[in-house]
């Protein structure tokens, strides 16, 4: 007599666990623009109020529109810190998001800014795995950044894969 065939059960599936894949925190490459505020300068040199002041008031902003837009300086000229400031206000009403830095640490930088502003309250008590494996690299500041997110609300946090896990903080009396 056979033995009845037990069907193969996904208990990973089965384990409420929420994956987090960080690496789906990355704007997408087209949706990062720049602006480098050489393009705003007196011979290459200095930065006029009045000339930069006319110059981003009569900027067509629709290309930002919806983008995470970084600002920056590829000169060696001392920029103001007003300067950046109006442009950031210039964007606010069009851009999705503006920060200070580079084009290289760009993404970076949006990648932490998106994990800053998750809703931590929709991992309420729950099981919480960070992917550790994924197409890009992500740095050691963004581990550092969910981590501190979600200790006060998770019941656990893992980092790795459901297969094979760290266990990173589990609440007491769980």
């Amino acid at each position: 007599m056979m033995d009845a065939v037990k069907p193969i059960v996904n208990k990973v599936a089965q384990s409420a666990l929420i994956t987090l894949a960080l690496e789906t925190f990355f704007p997408k490459e087209e949706e990062i623009a720049c602006i480098d505020l050489k393009d705003f300068l007196f011979r290459g040199l200095i930065l006029r109020e009045e000339e930069f002041r006319n110059a981003v008031k009569n900027k067509d902003w629709e290309e930002y529109r919806d983008k995470c837009v970084a600002i920056y300086c590829s000169s060696d000229a001392i920029i103001p810190m007003w300067a950046y400031m109006i442009l950031s206000v210039s964007l606010s009403s069009i851009a999705k998001d503006v920060a200070a830095t580079a084009p290289l640490q760009a993404p970076e930088t949006f990648l932490l800014r998106n994990l800053i502003r998750l809703d931590a309250n929709l991992f309420q008590d729950k099981r919480v795995l960070v992917k550790g494996c994924g197409d890009r690299k992500i740095s050691e500041a963004a581990f550092v950044q969910i981590a501190d997110l979600l200790t006060p609300v998770v019941r656990s946090l893992m980092y790795g894969e459901a297969c094979s896990n760290v266990p990173i903080f589990k609440k007491a009396n769980q």
